[in-house]
């Protein structure tokens, strides 16, 4: 940017470098640009669909003030502000896919707006350069010619507004950006990228100071509103934390400066009366009142006319009192500007872990061979202990409630609404107790029960057990949040050593017979019966039938292929470990996916990925109907031209990328097929349910659901994350071949085994617990525009999309094996039920526990964030599919 450079080179701007806080996205910066607060965590959801701000803020004072604002760029302001602009014209801030007419639609408005007289105050934001850097990244080829448009539109606003200088006061101008970008091309999180923004204020007012370039001031981003407030004559936000920025006003007289700087300080102490019932004990009031004093002394001179040495030292000295005053005020206020709703977040609370509870009480039900999840609901909810509990829950309602002055959710809700979850909560209580008093009467006194169960552990149990429970205990502390990929790398890694030492036991150990004369011996006899039956079996097969020279192979030497399968997986999973820098320690170094994303490596990246889809093609058709192979042939072809449409791959015959387009034709071709596939199988899967077909019917329809997302998945995936799910389909089909089949875990061993792999795949595919590695690109393939439920139905499922093709994998696995029972999908359905919230029931006491920790906005919150949406999606997911195969068993008994 030539031309800003060369006015900060003269001295005629005060440059800052203004550090935002946590959550970066644009709706809570617009906000704590404009009001000087410090936004909440919520805002980050609020982000998606902003609605009218009610609070003070600067924009409402300059239209009391009958100030005529002209707007023009990111919609979000219009939402914002609904009522403050005379003339506006929004772009969508969310379809990030387009970083060029949304710019010309803002910069078309200057010219003719630039000439008029009729307009106070110009807001202009413009989207370009945050929409490139989603796309492709903050060290774009395309940043530096966006960087030079703005300079450009810069140049012509600065050079209008001088001829208007010299006709009327002068104009300032304010450049700023509202957040930054990460290295992965995202924001949201508190990393230096994300949170330090620049600030320019350029204005003929300021006097040249032209030296050699030092580096810009630290400030903070809710500085900026008192400043704009005081400078425009307007009052400052009633709720703004900003203190006064000094070196805007080093010109202006010592009077004005002290008027400047004890406004904001009167402003500062009646915010902190507000809100700290101890305010009278506060360092920076005290300091406030200190300096407010030596004013008065600095008045009483100034009006004597006394203009000797010592009024200015005096002054000076004033000033660094107030300024001194200022930062211990905002930084009181920082802390205490968290208001927690603790009636609500404990009725939370409460909700959850009796459910969790309810889940755990109801494991040997759920886990019986009916799979039976029946609640006792008759004779507690008809007891005196419910209607006692109504009676006092309704109490604390109404003292709580009547007592408090802060505004609170679950006060705010109709009386009707309120009871019912009075009612809930009661009635899960008396459940709760009917449960536990049913479990006491059936236990059984007897020790060699308690020896014998406590025997049927194998060493890969108690491994998944204690490997869940450390995770969920390792949350309490941030670094294990913030780096929590590390833990899923050890417990997978673990996981395979255990598989393989397995693996080895049964091939080996159980050949010897060291166990000879015992009961155990009989047992493993049988084990090892059932494997020679399957390698009878294998051999019979490549006696009778002729196989193709690879399965032949496979068939010939299962048993080694067998026992390096856990070798290969972690071999798969340390070749995935580089592939994307994740977590916050290691954020900023470079990975492979930088190295093949950049524009040098286009020809490698287009190579791989080929490779890529040929192989996802290869390893998801077997399995499918011919329409679907067919559709899922086009549909892989369809993402490579989509890839080569938007400038991310080349076609074989092209050396380079001629012409780039938003792929919109190519994508929907892809959605076309994505559906036809869905449709397929879902019609199978009906057919299998209502007309009783063999399971043959249901594990193909099955399928080619698993196979549809998967699709999905490689379209809305960075290009070269298609070698995670590449690798992902390897895994599972080792797993199923040549593992599971072989040591027959039991259904709860299973769905743990797919929770702990999908999990490590959330973070292969580059997610963290920040909000900066969501890929909101993802959620606008395909569309010409931002169509709110599609973009974030996308997102969502690009973000999970580890997790949730695990989580399909586990059902279909449970659903189509023959060798299962008919109550396995139940089982495993339950089983991650209580693998899933165990960490949410947890994580919500630790974030209830731990509101005033430092880092409860930059590393709790999003976590918890992530937490629920995945709990979510998963109830969803296995919901549906305990209530299809629920009525099918239903149907088969009857």
């Amino acid at each position: 940017m030539p031309y800003i450079t060369q006015l900060i080179q003269k001295g005629t701007t005060h440059s800052f470098i203004a550090k935002a806080t946590a959550p970066t996205v644009t709706m809570p910066r617009i906000k704590a640009l404009m009001t000087g607060t410090i936004p909440g965590f919520i805002d980050i959801v609020m982000n998606l669909n902003s609605h009218e701000l009610q609070e003070d803020n600067l924009l409402w004072q300059a239209k009391q003030s009958r100030k005529r604002i002209f707007f023009y760029g990111d919609d979000t302001w219009i939402k914002l502000f609904p009522k403050h602009f005379v003339e506006y014209d929004g772009t969508t801030s969310f379809f990030v896919s387009d970083f060029t007419e949304v710019d010309n639609n803002v910069t078309r408005h200057l010219d003719y707006v630039l000439k008029r007289n009729d307009w106070d105050m110009l807001v202009l934001h413009y989207l370009g350069l945050d929409h490139i850097g989603h796309l492709t990244g903050p060290h774009s080829h395309l940043i530096g010619p966006k960087l030079y448009e703005m300079d450009i539109v810069l140049k012509k606003i600065h050079s209008a507004l001088l001829l208007k200088d010299e006709d009327s006061a002068p104009n300032l101008i304010v450049v700023c950006g509202d957040h930054g970008m990460s290295e992965v091309g995202s924001h949201g999180g508190s990393s230096d990228e994300e949170v330090q923004t620049p600030l320019v204020l350029i204005s003929s007012a300021f006097q040249n100071k032209a030296g050699p370039f030092t580096v810009p001031e630290m400030i903070q981003q809710t500085d900026l509103a008192p400043t704009l407030a005081l400078g425009l004559g307007l009052p400052i936000s009633r709720s703004s934390l900003g203190k006064f920025i000094t070196a805007v006003v080093e010109q202006k007289t010592m009077r004005e400066q002290l008027r400047f700087f004890h406004l904001n300080g009167h402003q500062l102490c009646m915010l902190l009366k507000e809100n700290l019932e101890t305010y009278e004990k506060d360092d920076g009031l005290e300091q406030f009142k200190k300096a407010e004093k030596q004013h008065g002394n600095w008045i009483k001179l100034y009006l004597e006319g006394n203009t000797s040495e010592v009024l200015t030292n005096l002054g000076r000295k004033v000033l660094k009192q107030y300024l001194e005053a200022l930062i211990k005020l905002s930084s009181s206020l920082s802390k205490q500007v968290a208001e927690y709703d603790i009636y609500s977040m404990t009725v939370g609370a409460i909700i959850t872990l009796e459910i969790f509870f309810l889940l755990l009480l109801s494991v040997p039900n759920a886990l019986s061979n009916k799979a039976e999840f029946d609640l006792p609901l008759a004779t507690p909810l008809f007891s005196l202990f419910f209607y006692l509990t109504c009676l006092l829950l309704a109490a604390v309602h109404v003292i709580v409630c009547t007592s408090t002055e802060n505004a609170c959710f679950f006060c705010s809700m109709s009386w009707l609404l309120a009871m019912g979850i009075m009612v809930l909560i009661s009635a899960l209580l008396c459940i709760i107790l009917s449960l536990l008093g049913k479990m006491v009467l059936q236990l059984k006194p007897s020790n060699e029960v308690t020896h014998s169960s406590m025997q049927t552990w194998s060493e890969l149990d108690i491994l998944l057990l204690v490997g869940t429970l450390g995770h969920v205990i390792s949350m309490g502390a941030s670094s294990f949040i913030e780096e929590e990929h590390q833990t899923w790398y050890f417990l997978v890694s673990t996981l395979c050593l255990a598989l393989s030492q397995e693996m080895c036991r049964k091939y080996f150990l159980i050949k010897k017979g060291n166990l000879s004369g015992s009961a155990a011996f009989s047992e493993a006899e049988e084990e090892y019966a059932y494997v020679n039956e399957i390698y009878d079996a294998h051999k019979k097969e490549l006696q009778e039938e002729k196989l193709p020279i690879l399965s032949r192979f496979i068939k010939s030497n299962e048993k080694w292929i067998a026992l390096s399968s856990p070798g290969l997986i972690l071999i798969c999973c340390r070749l995935l470990r580089p592939l994307n820098q994740t977590g916050v320690q290691w954020i900023h170094r470079p990975d492979f996916g930088h190295w093949l994303t950049s524009s040098e490596h286009k020809a490698e990246l287009s190579f791989l990925v080929a490779v890529c889809l040929i192989m996802i093609f290869i390893l998801i058709q077997g399995k499918c109907s011919l329409v679907s192979k067919v559709a899922l042939m086009f549909g892989l072809l369809g993402i490579y031209c989509y890839r080569a449409a938007i400038g991310h791959v080349l076609y074989p015959w092209q050396q380079n990328t001629n012409e780039i387009t938003k792929g919109i034709t190519e994508a929907r071709f892809v959605y076309i097929f994505v559906l036809g596939i869905l449709v397929t199988g879902i019609k199978d899967l009906l057919t299998s349910h209502f007309l009783n077909t063999n399971s043959k019917a249901k594990a193909v329809g099955l399928w080619e659901i698993y196979s549809g997302l998967i699709l999905l998945a490689a379209l809305l995936f960075r290009p070269h994350n298609l070698v995670v799910l590449v690798f992902c389909l390897i895994i599972q089909l080792i797993l199923t071949t040549f593992i599971w089949k072989i040591l027959k875990f039991d259904a709860a061993e299973i769905a743990i085994m797919h929770y702990w792999f999908g999990q490590a795949f959330f973070f292969f595919q580059g997610n963290s617990n920040t909000i900066s590695t969501v890929d909101i690109s993802a959620g606008f393939v395909g569309l010409d525009n931002y169509v709110e439920y599609p973009a974030i139905f996308l997102t969502i499922f690009v973000t999970y999309s580890g997790p949730l093709l695990w989580t399909m994998h586990m059902l279909y696995y449970l659903s189509a094996e023959t060798n299962w029972n008919s109550t396995a999908v139940a089982h495993g359905c339950y089983c991650y039920a209580i693998i899933r919230s165990l960490p949410v029931t947890v994580y919500i006491l630790l974030v209830t526990a731990l509101r005033y920790h430092l880092f409860i906005w930059s590393v709790f919150s999003p976590k918890l964030l992530y937490e629920v949406i995945h709990h979510v999606i998963s109830a969803i997911v296995c919901a549906l599919f305990i209530a299809v195969d629920k009525n099918q068993l239903t149907k088969s008994e009857g």
